[in-house]
């Protein structure tokens, strides 16, 4: 894949490659260190899920590994094409949160996930000019339309589940993310960031691009 292929997506996504040794303990119990956090992160997802029949709340969904404002959002674009700056800001603040605790989980660095500190997880979106730079009623139908990258997604993420189970193995040997498995799993998390932020947070109209790139 070409290495621009993604570059000028006004959804970017990174993360810090651990270039020393990693702490062999952690990472070996990491599902249980990750335990409370991963309890903080479900009650906001559950912000995100009511407890009627359907299980989905009308006002929000889950995305990420959070919850971020998507029913009011499709609303305010189709009828006031207006995208609010404080919704915005608070869907691009839970999605951080919510990839920090993955990266954590995806052993990618030993430092514990923050709830308002950027650390080695780098996610940014380009905040749109809901009049100018968003078709007010693509918000209906994206979900749709990004269906074939859900296909990829879930042949992704299974390969991604197989790669950190490797590193998991490697970082207990040698104290190293190996280079390469670092790098697909980074790029699965880029993918999904990227569709995720077309579909469901609705920062853009441009359709997410089919790579792993940056």
């Amino acid at each position: 894949m070409s290495a621009t292929a993604g570059g000028d997506y006004p959804v970017t996504f990174s993360v810090d490659y651990p270039d020393r040794e990693l702490n062999r303990v952690t990472t070996a119990f990491r599902i249980i260190v990750a335990i409370p956090i991963l309890i903080l992160l479900g009650f906001l997802s559950n912000a995100g899920w009511s407890s009627s029949d359907t299980n989905v709340d009308s006002d929000q969904i889950a995305v990420a590994g959070g919850s971020v404002l998507f029913i009011p959002t499709v609303l305010m674009i189709v009828f006031r094409q207006k995208y609010p700056r404080w919704w915005f800001d608070f869907n691009l603040q839970i999605t951080r949160f919510g990839n920090r605790v993955m990266a954590y989980l995806a052993l990618m660095g030993d430092e514990y996930p923050s709830t308002d500190e950027e650390q080695a997880v780098h996610l940014d979106y380009k905040y749109p000019d809901a009049s100018r730079d968003l078709n007010r009623w693509l918000p209906l139908v994206k979900w749709f339309l990004a269906i074939p990258h859900y296909i990829v997604l879930i042949i992704l993420f299974f390969g991604a589940i197989i790669a950190v189970w490797i590193a998991w193995f490697a970082i207990l040997f040698t104290g190293r993310y190996p280079r390469g498995i670092f790098d697909f799993v980074e790029g699965v998390m880029r993918w999904e960031n990227r569709v995720a932020g077309y579909a469901f947070t609705l920062v853009t109209d441009k359709y997410p691009p089919f790579s792993l790139d940056a």
